[in-house]
């Protein structure tokens, strides 16, 4: 077996390196959770999310919905999350450039929320698609 001369990464280093990378990691992870946290502690509308994802996942476990009504489900719900953290992010990053009107300002904080609520009503469309069928045969029992 040759030695591999053009990696400078062996033995002992690549330990080093792989427990730094995954230490890197980690950090990364508890930094993102923070933000969920702030999220959810300062947004009124992501604790309004919070309850829409648990009633939808409740709803999915009692209709026994299936694995691609599943897929359609948590698809909608990251996009959902995906567009509140970016709204949020943007939010907070505007407020940090200035508190005065500025309607350039005003404009990215609109279309960051015309962003959360085009998701939200996609969401809401597939969470109907989803649903609705689920729901009809036990109105008519």
């Amino acid at each position: 077996m040759s030695e591999d001369k053009g990696n400078p990464m062996t033995g002992a280093a690549m330990e080093r390196n792989w427990q730094s990378g995954a230490r890197e990691r980690w950090d990364s992870f508890c930094y993102a959770s923070a933000g969920l946290r702030y999220m959810l502690a300062t947004e009124a509308n992501a604790r309004v999310h919070g309850a829409a994802t648990v009633a939808t996942i409740a709803s999915g476990l009692l209709l026994q919905i299936g694995r691609n009504d599943w897929l359609l489900i948590v698809v909608a719900i990251g996009w959902v999350w995906t567009a509140e953290a970016i709204n949020t992010a943007l939010e907070r990053l505007a407020d940090r450039i200035t508190r005065d009107e500025d309607e350039q300002i005003k404009v990215i904080k609109d279309v960051a929320a015309g962003a959360v609520l085009s998701s939200s009503i996609g969401a809401a469309l597939i969470g109907c698609l989803v649903f609705v069928p689920h729901l009809l045969p036990l109105g008519t029992q």
